[in-house]
């Protein structure tokens, strides 16, 4: 009877968020994968669009990234699979008379050991992978010659493993370039540039430190930021050899170590605490900061595991995930020079209202935004939930 009336109420409470979606959700998908994922990447191109499109029609929006690729985390095997769209989400007009709501798989593969980051080769066919037990790069194609095959074809070396074991829980991170580049690491003493068709070693950063990376970016064609997990920020380039810029966090007492650290393609980098407390600089002087907020951690709350990110497409919000079940967005663009506490503009809570009443506590293991869509973002939780949602702003 007890397991009846929690379904029940289960329902009920789904019923009402998907009600309530109507009033704050221009659009609102909902994808069960078999399995979790830790990793969201945007690969498409144009020749994915020319692959399908008989799937879209003179109604669909024209926006290049239709296709996104997840991968699971088991120790042992795991699936790797690229998805398409719904295409309810990119008809432009009469949304209700598109067939196709559900995400749809267009290629697959299997991997040995699990996948904790994953990044897409501007222009190509390609992505890359990394397991995160050890430094090296798995590298893998995506369809081609009419297959629907996630197909590996190469590796890339990393450090060596005896030095890697001594940073556990190290991911490493992964930058590539439309050159066939990739700019990878797991430590500050690890990063480096390697050509992916030869293994050609380019570039490597030259710094005393180890410390774990929380990031990894261009910035520039050949202009980098590797943020590490104690705060620290290095601005280096990859056609010099002169040393990098280290920038060490703005100092405020009570922060633990663990930072993450992203930045935007306009030169904005945010630093945001495992207890909240959020620090906006630029590129230009990283150590310094151009705003400070003290974001909500719910009870329980272990820290940005699903990461930040920068909105690519609306200026100064930001996105954070790994504080519990939500994903929370913010803007940036008001904030004080002195911490204060900052609410969100908007909460997606759709991972926790959507698990079933039997799972354990809900935690979202990453998100990403959409590269052309302002509001439009693609989140991934431990349950094996994935959710794309275009949010409306309240506020205007």
């Amino acid at each position: 009877m007890r397991s009846e009336m929690e379904a029940t109420d289960f329902q009920d409470a789904l019923d009402d968020w998907f009600m309530e979606s109507m009033k704050t959700y221009k659009d609102l998908h909902v994808y069960q994968l078999e399995d979790p994922t830790q990793v969201l990447e945007w690969t498409s191109g144009k020749s994915e669009f020319i692959k399908y499109r008989k799937y879209y029609t003179s109604k669909t929006s024209q926006c290049k990234f239709k296709t996104v690729c997840v991968a699971g985390f088991h120790p042992s095997k795991n699936e790797i699979l690229q998805l398409l769209l719904p295409r309810k989400l990119l008809a432009d007009e009469n949304k209700g008379l598109c067939a196709e709501r559900d995400f749809k798989v267009v290629h697959g593969g299997f991997t040995d050991g699990p996948v904790r980051c994953l990044t897409h080769v501007p222009g190509t066919r390609c992505i890359v992978t990394n397991d995160g037990l050890t430094s090296d790069l798995q590298v893998w194609s995506v369809g081609g010659d009419d297959s629907d095959a996630i197909k590996l074809t190469g590796r890339v070396k990393g450090r060596s493993n005896q030095r890697r074991r001594s940073l556990p829980g190290a991911v490493c991170r992964v930058a590539a370039t439309r050159s066939s580049q990739v700019l990878h690491g797991a430590a500050s003493g690890d990063v480096r540039l390697t050509e992916l068709t030869s293994g050609q070693v380019l570039y490597t950063l030259e710094t005393d430190s180890d410390e774990p990376l929380s990031s990894l970016r261009f910035v520039g064609d050949a202009v980098f930021l590797a943020g590490c997990s104690n705060g620290n920020v290095y601005v280096a380039d990859t056609r010099t050899p002169a040393p990098p810029r280290l920038h060490p966090p703005p100092t405020s007492p009570g922060d633990p170590a663990l930072w993450q650290t992203e930045a935007s393609p306009g030169g904005a980098v945010v630093r945001l605490s495992a207890c909240g407390r959020a620090v906006v600089s630029d590129t230009r002087s990283p150590g310094g900061a151009a705003g400070r907020a003290r974001l909500e951690v719910p009870p329980g709350g272990r820290g940005p595991e699903g990461g930040v990110s920068w909105a690519p497409a609306l200026d100064g919000c930001i996105a954070v995930s790994g504080f519990g079940a939500a994903v929370r967005i913010y803007d940036t663009s008001a904030w004080p020079t002195e911490p204060r506490d900052v609410p969100p503009l908007f909460e997606h809570r759709g991972h926790a209202v959507s698990s079933q009443p039997a799972a354990a506590a809900v935690l979202v293991t990453a998100h990403v935004w959409h590269p052309e869509r302002p509001r439009t973002l693609l989140s991934a939780a431990s349950d094996g939930s994935v959710h794309l949602w275009d949010w409306i702003d309240g506020s205007q």
